[in-house]
């Protein structure tokens, strides 16, 4: 996955350095702009079972910047946000790896550095008894909920950092 593009990028930003669970690291430019979740959409994606992207819905590539060719065969977390704790992803595997559902609140990373924000549910697909992929729906968040998220979040990277 390449660095992002200062030419990519609205307004003034922040650069970070983010490395993966993979081990693979890449160079994100993060702005304070928020794109806000419209109302009435789903945004649908499905993966491989490492998290590979193999299908990605109009809402998708609308509100991650990036186009559907930019997102099919790229790691999940090209949009993770650099506000988003390593926890808060580990949970998420451990949870749908074990066959369950997962939910919880996320702020996602645009292409051009702003970030959007969303309640995702993420459940395994599978067949024959084996996972076969994942598939992710974010809806609108309640913005109380994603403020208390973001707020725990927050408490858990200064953890993380210490």
């Amino acid at each position: 996955m390449q660095d992002m593009n200062t030419r990519d990028v609205v307004g003034r930003f922040r650069e970070y350095d983010l490395t993966f669970y993979d081990g693979t690291s890449r160079k994100v430019l993060v702005t304070a702009i928020e794109t806000p979740y419209p109302d009435g959409k789903l945004i649908v994606s499905r993966t491989d079972p490492d998290g590979i992207i193999t299908h990605v819905n109009r809402a998708f590539v609308e509100m991650s910047g990036y186009s559907q060719e930019e997102l099919i065969n790229q790691p999940h977390y090209i949009l993770r946000h650099p506000d988003m704790p390593k926890a808060a992803y580990k949970d998420l595997w451990d949870t749908v790896r074990a066959g369950k559902k997962w939910h919880g609140y996320v702020k996602n990373l645009r292409k051009d550095g702003g970030y959007y924000l969303v309640y995702a549910t993420v459940i395994p697909n599978i067949r024959n008894g084996a996972v076969v992929g994942y598939t992710s729906v974010r809806r609108k968040p309640s913005r109380r909920k994603m403020e208390e998220a973001l707020a725990l979040y927050a408490q858990m990277l200064r953890e993380e950092q210490a």
